[in-house]
């Protein structure tokens, strides 16, 4: 009789564990997909209403999408503790 019982409480723990993992698929997926299309939304909204643009590409005609980099000299005590 004990193995019976025992065979119960280990059929029924399997099935409350598939259960559980099947429903932790679910609100995952509901959950993520809701943060992520929030918060991208929410991102993409703001960041049109400002006019601020992520990447900072400029429509040219030129061949080449590299920038030129403007270094100017600074004094010697700037340099001193950089980092």
């Amino acid at each position: 009789m004990s193995s019976g019982l025992g065979d119960f409480f280990k059929g029924f723990y399997e099935g409350f564990k598939s259960f559980g993992q099947s429903v932790s698929k679910v609100v995952n997926l509901i959950l993520l997909g809701v943060v992520y299309f929030v918060g991208m939304g929410l991102t993409a909204i703001f960041a049109k209403a400002f006019g601020k643009k992520f990447l900072e590409i400029k429509a040219t005609d030129s061949k080449s999408t590299w920038e030129k980099v403007r270094i100017k000299k600074e004094q010697l005590e700037n340099y001193k503790r950089m980092f």
